[in-house]
């Protein structure tokens, strides 16, 4: 019986210490997106840091990694231009509205408005609300519905 219990005390230490999301932000100023695993392959395209992706395939060497993007596209990044380390999110529309605080009374933020496919690194969320950093440290809220976070 006590070997029955340590091994189930084991398979559920291990369990709860696999990663079940592969979520990948870039990690660098600015990186290419290409068409297969390797500097070979055309660039299909060139984003910023903090933007997310969900890892669905590595090549056969291990140094690439193939992405899925917020539009559902599938691209290869070398891995050792992203990271799992924090959460990144990606606006998902044009025209929305960065606000000073988590609400729709609160007043519109300094930073630009955002546009699509302007990427962030996610601080906190408060309900609906996600606190977000542009790649120069700018800080603002948005509301999570506008954004694709991973």
């Amino acid at each position: 019986m006590r070997k029955i219990v340590v091994l189930l005390y084991i398979l559920l230490f291990t369990l709860g210490t696999i990663r079940y999301v592969y979520a990948l932000c870039v990690s660098v100023p600015t990186a290419n997106l290409r068409a297969g695993p390797g500097k070979e392959y055309p660039i299909t395209w060139t984003v910023d840091k903090y933007m997310p992706f969900v890892k669905v395939g590595t090549s056969l060497d291990g140094e690439w990694y193939a992405v899925r993007d917020v539009d559902g596209d599938v691209h290869w990044i070398y891995k050792k231009l992203v990271t799992e380390k924090y959460r990144a999110a990606v606006i998902k529309e044009e025209g929305v509205n960065l606000r000073k605080g988590p609400g729709t009374n609160s007043p519109k933020s300094s930073l630009v408005s955002g546009g699509k496919y302007y990427t962030y690194k996610v601080l906190q969320t408060k309900g609906t609300w996600v606190n977000i950093m542009d790649p120069w440290g700018g800080i603002a809220w948005i509301h999570k519905k506008f954004l694709w976070i991973k």
